[in-house]
């Protein structure tokens, strides 16, 4: 049996949340691997935040020359490059926004085929299921969701 063609969908779009942790980068593979199926494109999105306000007088001061966006385009392009073959990483768009993360990927979601997001990202939470941003996702999103899990912890 000859191995079928994946059908070009023009429209079909898979988002995909990246931050460059181990869960969020197998994520990424995963929905490359999905669109290599389907034939939707892939988008790799990572956002970025300034600290509230409240914080803002108990972290020391931000050097001037920083730039969050830069760094979050940065996290974004290594992680796609040290990711993923140069094909693939060639042909994911890369979206860099600043927001909190779950509401930038549910806009980001809106008319996607599907949505992508590893079980956790950077959390000090290790021992959750499933961290804020993909519950956050799972209940709200506009579109079908896949949360990848990583390795179950030994007991």
């Amino acid at each position: 049996m000859a191995p079928r063609e994946a059908a070009k969908n023009d429209n079909g779009r898979i988002v995909v949340g990246v931050d460059g942790s181990e869960p969020s980068l197998k994520a990424l593979r995963w929905a490359v691997r999905q669109s290599g199926l389907t034939g939707d494109t892939v988008e790799a999105v990572i956002s970025w935040e300034y600290p509230a306000a409240g914080w803002a007088s108990m972290v020391p001061s931000m050097p001037e020359d920083f730039d969050p966006e830069r760094l979050a385009a940065k996290i974004l392009d290594e992680s796609l490059e040290g990711t993923l073959t140069k094909k693939d990483a060639a042909a994911v768009t890369r979206t860099v926004t600043v927001g909190s993360p779950a509401q930038v990927l549910l806009e980001r979601a809106e008319g996607a085929s599907l949505l992508v997001v590893g079980d956790r990202g950077y959390s000090l939470f290790k021992s959750a299921l499933l961290g804020s941003v993909g519950l956050h996702v799972t209940q709200h999103a506009p579109c079908p969701v896949v949360v990848v899990r990583g390795e179950v912890p030994a007991a």
